[in-house]
This record gives structure tokens, C-alpha cells and sequence, in this order.
């Protein structure tokens, strides 16, 4: 067997993958391991994982491949600093000391680390950043030829990319280069909304409904981004008004002083208020995204004349943009890389060795994907389990059925109870998809504020997200084909939605949040809408068989769910962290493999009869 080891480090997410005779065999992030969140650092841990999962030997890896050419980074922060000189010598005299000792010998240092684990020498490639996110956007898709869009904030000198995949062939088309991004201009909005950049974006994202569409705030603010920051072309390219922008030479997106002149409002500070101003803003620039992927899509499709369309880097994770192109109808299908940010380069890396240098040919896809489901992380035993139970002293129960396991955990959560659910191979990307989440009853009015004040300990406007049986997605969304992945957003059907009064826009926040806007409150947003993962039998049969009998103890093919984690902290892997998870939390119950766990505090009825199935 021959195999390609990807890689991607040192910026943000770090992971690791390995593809063998072709097929993506595993893939985790750093941060799993290292309980670090976005761990940037080389992904030793998920590589050992990544090897031993494979059961590959290091004298059968073909090559290893880093999902970007430092090189032509380095090139593209001298030619910036030269061009905007003499602003941004503070930026200069703080990066230049980082490359000149380190990251200009990135290649040394990654031998070196590959040596740690027993790969000696090996051939290292670097394909560029927007081609390893491509890679990972076209070859695991299920599509034999299809059009391709990359989007993100920046790679090397490419921000926005257009190509075309066929075969075992990447063709990319056109390219938009740094400073012009709209990944970047997103999170400068981010920055100045209070929120972190590269990992408050999906906050902005799920902020932006609470914006007003009819309100003139929003208006004016959509108008001052597209007048005095960005100039949307056509074609979906853009131009930005570098005057207003900081990121190119400085330590920092935006000078706050200039844009709150812009705006009217001050930047908001982490933690404070979200008014409707920040909520109108975020809705402004959700918009103008919008406008431009819907460009970018169109001139894909002129571009390749493909029927179908793939998608990669940290924007195609915006699933709101994704979920309304996909009403476009501009393509038949579209696939959305699960791990589209840089932690997917690592995939798409591995990918770019296997069919571009080692010029294997491409298998006729078979009409799913190849991700396998992005289960691609470790799995644990029953005697992992075991050994855990000792440990802590647990109160558990195993199931002799996990038939059985699956009705009583249906009826659980039918009861009001948060559980989390641990199962199988962990999920690769930023989504939990039903291997490692923490699930609720939709239905629940109170269960949306429970979840982020008592388990998540994150922002109460955060919404959360369904599972649905893929048969019954269309029964309760607007979808325009299928969401495994979690990246398409659709709207509750109207027979399910409830009226809202009509000054409600003008609510404060909370109050519109807590407001009753469906039979399924937990998962509507305020716009009715909801970020979906359709349940396929075939690719998560545990999963389906849980929300299967939760269908039939209440008549709902679908549960709430969200990622195994709290605030500030990845999710979790093996099973101890979520025991602990489980029991620093108001979580109810816990399910690893065949055992139910419940807390100290309950009644002795939870460990109910052997006749039940119970062992």
C-alpha cells in the first residue's frame, strides 16, 4: 500500500490526515489531542493518530504534504510592507524576526518533527494553500467533474479562487489576490463587533438575523460598506478601500477610531451589549457576502459549465450563504467540504500528492461523497469505557441492545433531559454530527436558554442546530437537497412556524430570542431558520436508530444538537473528557458506546432491571 500524509500548521487549527492507495483513511485536528483550542502547533499528536489508525508504516508513505508554500507567504508580507511602507514598520519589526529564525527553515522543522515519529527524509511537498483547499473541495466529492470555489482570508498571495476538477485534474481558472478578501472584510466586522477573528465569525453569522432587513440602520450601514470599504465587481471579485483597513500592515483589522466615524457606533467590547446596531451591522455585512458568493457561483458556472458545484476554506463555512446559493438553483448540487477551513488543507494537501504528483487516476465516483460521513477521528472500546468507569467510580448501566439503549435515551430526552451522546469514530471539522454531541427535545421552549447558560456557558443569542432523519428533512425545511455536513441553513415549512407580533423586529434581543416562533423553539432562529444535518442510515446507523425512536415515541424525526464541548474548549475526544464534561455541567445523562451514565445525585430507579436488557 502507498500513502500521502497532509498536513497543516503553524497558523490555526493545525491537523493531520493520511490517504491510503487513495482513500482518506483518517484525519483529526491538533486540538482534539492537545486540548488547546485552534492549536496551531505542528499536529504531532494527531499524526501519531493519524499513522495509527491507518496501521501504515512509515517506509510505505509516499510523501508528505504541508498544505501551503511558506516561500511565497514570506514574498507576499515583503511585498506588502514594501508597498504601504512606511506604514505598518511596527507589524514589520515584529514578523520579520519570527520568519528570519523560524519560519523561513519551516522545512527543516518539519523534518525534523516527521523524524519524531519515525518518518526519516521523506519527500516533502508544498501545493499552494487555495490548491490544497481545493483538492479537499473536488476529489472527495461525489462528483466525477464539477466547478469549484475557494474562499477564505488568505493563503499565500490567493483569497478567492475559481477552477474547474475533472478526473484526477485541478484547473484553477481565476484568481483573487491580498489585499482584496472578503473572508477579511467579514472578519473585520467580526473584530468590530466584539467578537474574535478566526473563531468569532460564526458568531457574527448567527447574530445576523436579529439585524432588521426594513430598518434604515441596516440600510445605512450595508450602503457605507459597499460605498467606503469594498467595490463588488460582477464577476464576484472585489476591491477594498485599503484606507480603511489595517490587517495588511498592522497588528490590528480596522483603526476603531475611523470606523466608528464610518458607522456612528463605537467597536463593542467583548462581553458588552449587543444592541440593535451590531445586530443591524452584522446583518449588513452577511448580506454583501451573500451578494458576492452568489457572483463568484455564477461565474463559476460560466466559467466550467459543470452541473454541480464544490466549495472549500473558512467562507464556505458561512452554511447561511451556503443554504440560500443552493436556492439559486445556478448549480444542481453542491458539496461543501465538512472541514472547509485551514484544518481541511491538511486533507486536501494529502490529496494534491496523491493525484498531482503521484498522478494516480481518479475512481468514477459512486455518488456519495468519500469523507465517510468526516468520521475519521479515533474510536473507543467498550473496555476503554470500562477502565473509565473504575476510574471515576461511575454510576453506570450497559446495554445488552443498543436498540434498547436508543429507546430509553429516546425517551430521556422526550422527558426534558439533555444528554450527550458518544459514539464511534470522532467527527473531523468544526461540526459534531452525532459521534460526539450533546442532544435535546426541539420541542422544549426553555431548552435553547438551558443550553447555552447551564451546559455550553456561551452567549444566550448563540441558536442551535437539528438532526433530522434525511426522509423527513423535507417534512419540517425549505432544503434544497441534503445537509450531512451541517452547512446548509433552510427555513422551518410554514406549517410548523408560529406568528410573530409585528413590532416584534424591534424587540430587544432576549426578548425576540424567548419568543415562541415554531413547535420546534429550540432550533427556529428568529428568522425561522435553522442550520440542518440530515441523518443518512448508511452513513451514521447508530445515530439514525437513536433519532428513529425518538420519531416513534413522539411522532419528530429530529433532536437538537450540538457540538461535545463547552465554551473556550474543543471537542471532546475519548471518553473520559466527556465523563468530565457530563459532570462540570447541568447535562443529565451521558451515553458512551453501550452504557448510560447518570450523576451521583439521582435516584437508585436509574439502574432499572436486567430484564429491561440492561447488563
Amino acid at each position: 500500500m502507498k500513502a500521502i500524509v497532509g498536513i497543516s500548521a503553524f497558523y490555526h487549527d493545525s491537523s493531520a490526515a493520511i490517504v491510503v492507495d487513495g482513500e482518506i483513511i483518517a484525519a483529526a485536528q491538533e486540538e482534539r489531542f492537545s486540548r488547546k483550542k485552534y492549536d496551531a502547533s505542528f499536529p504531532k499528536q494527531a499524526l501519531a493518530y493519524v499513522f495509527e489508525e491507518s496501521g501504515i508504516s512509515p517506509e510505505s508513505v509516499s510523501a508528505v504534504a504541508f498544505y501551503e508554500k511558506p516561500f511565497l507567504k514570506f514574498e507576499r508580507l515583503l511585498e506588502t510592507y514594501h508597498a504601504f511602507a512606511p506604514r505598518g514598520l511596527g507589524s514589520f519589526l515584529s514578523a520579520m524576526p519570527v520568519w528570519l529564525n523560524k519560519k523561513l527553515f519551516l522545512k527543516n522543522q518539519i523534518l525534523k518533527e516527521l523524524e519524531s515519529v519515525g518518518l526519516r527524509a521523506p519527500t516533502i511537498l508544498f501545493p499552494e494553500h487555495h490548491l490544497s483547499h481545493a483538492a479537499s473541495a473536488f476529489y472527495p466529492s461525489p462528483y466525477e467533474e464539477a466547478a469549484i470555489v475557494t474562499i477564505d482570508g488568505v493563503g499565500e498571495w490567493t483569497t478567492t479562487a475559481i477552477g474547474k476538477g475533472a478526473g484526477n485534474t485541478i484547473t484553477l481558472l481565476k484568481e483573487l489576490t491580498f489585499p482584496h478578501s472578503i473572508g477579511l472584510l467579514y472578519s473585520a466586522v467580526t473584530y468590530f463587533c466584539g467578537f474574535r477573528v478566526n473563531s468569532g465569525e460564526y458568531k457574527l453569522m448567527g447574530l445576523a438575523p436579529f439585524g432588521d432587513p426594513a430598518s434604515r440602520e441596516k440600510e445605512s450601514f450595508k450602503k457605507t460598506i459597499l460605498e467606503k470599504l469594498v467595490d463588488i465587481r460582477d464577476d464576484g471579485s472585489i476591491l477594498l478601500n485599503m484606507e480603511n483597513f489595517e490587517f495588511a500592515t498592522g497588528l490590528r483589522m480596522v483603526n476603531d477610531k475611523k470606523w466608528e466615524k464610518l458607522f456612528g457606533i463605537p467597536r463593542r467590547k467583548s462581553e458588552g451589549e449587543l444592541n440593535h446596531s451590531y445586530m443591524n451591522l452584522a446583518l449588513a455585512i452577511q448580506e454583501v457576502t451573500e451578494e458576492v458568493v452568489f457572483r463568484l457561483a455564477a461565474t463559476a458556472k460560466m466559467l466550467t459549465n459543470c452541473d454541480a458545484l464544490t466549495m472549500a476554506g473558512g467562507v464556505a463555512l458561512n452554511c447561511v450563504a451556503n443554504g440560500k446559493l443552493a436556492g439559486k438553483g445556478i448549480f444542481k448540487d453542491i458539496w461543501v467540504q465538512p472541514a472547509a477551513g485551514d484544518a481541511g488543507g491538511a486533507v486536501g494537501a494529502a490529496l494534491c500528492g496523491w493525484y498531482l504528483f503521484l498522478d494516480n487516476q481518479r475512481s468514477k465516483p459512486t455518488g456519495r461523497d468519500s469523507m465517510r460521513g468526516a468520521y475519521l477521528g479515533p474510536e473507543f472500546s467498550s473496555r476503554d469505557v470500562e477502565r473509565m468507569v473504575t476510574k471515576y467510580n461511575a454510576k453506570a448501566c450497559c446495554f445488552s441492545e443498543f436498540s434498547l439503549l436508543c429507546e430509553k435515551t429516546a425517551s430521556l430526552i422526550a422527558d426534558g433531559n439533555v444528554v450527550g451522546w458518544f459514539q464511534g469514530r470522532m467527527e473531523y471539522g468544526p461540526r459534531s454530527l452525532g459521534n460526539r454531541s450533546i442532544l435535546a427535545d426541539p420541542r422544549n421552549r426553555e431548552m435553547q436558554k438551558k443550553l447555552n447558560g447551564k451546559i455550553k456557558f456561551r452567549e444566550g443569542f448563540r441558536p442551535f442546530a437539528p438532526s433530522v432523519l434525511f426522509e423527513d428533512a423535507l417534512t419540517y425545511f425549505e432544503l434544497y437537497g441534503e445537509s450531512p455536513y451541517m452547512l446548509m441553513v433552510a427555513s422551518v415549512n410554514e406549517a410548523f412556524r408560529k406568528p410573530v407580533p409585528p413590532d416584534y423586529a424591534s424587540w430587544d434581543l432576549y426578548t425576540r430570542l424567548y419568543y415562541e416562533r415554531s413547535r420546534f423553539p429550540a432550533i427556529t432562529h428568529v428568522d425561522y431558520s435553522a442550520r440542518i444535518q440530515t441523518v443518512h442510515r448508511e452513513t451514521n446507523e447508530k445515530y439514525w436508530t437513536l433519532i428513529n425512536a425518538f420519531k416513534k415515541l413522539t411522532g419528530i424525526g429530529l433532536v437538537v444538537n450540538t457540538s461535545f464541548n463547552v465554551r473556550g474548549e474543543p471537542v471532546v475526544c475519548r471518553p473520559d473528557e466527556a465523563y468530565r464534561c457530563f459532570m462540570s455541567t447541568q447535562m443529565d445523562y451521558l451515553v458512551i458506546n453501550n452504557f448510560l451514565f447518570a450523576k451521583n445525585d439521582q435516584p437508585e430507579t436509574f439502574m432499572w432491571k436486567a430484564a429491561t436488557g440492561v447488563d
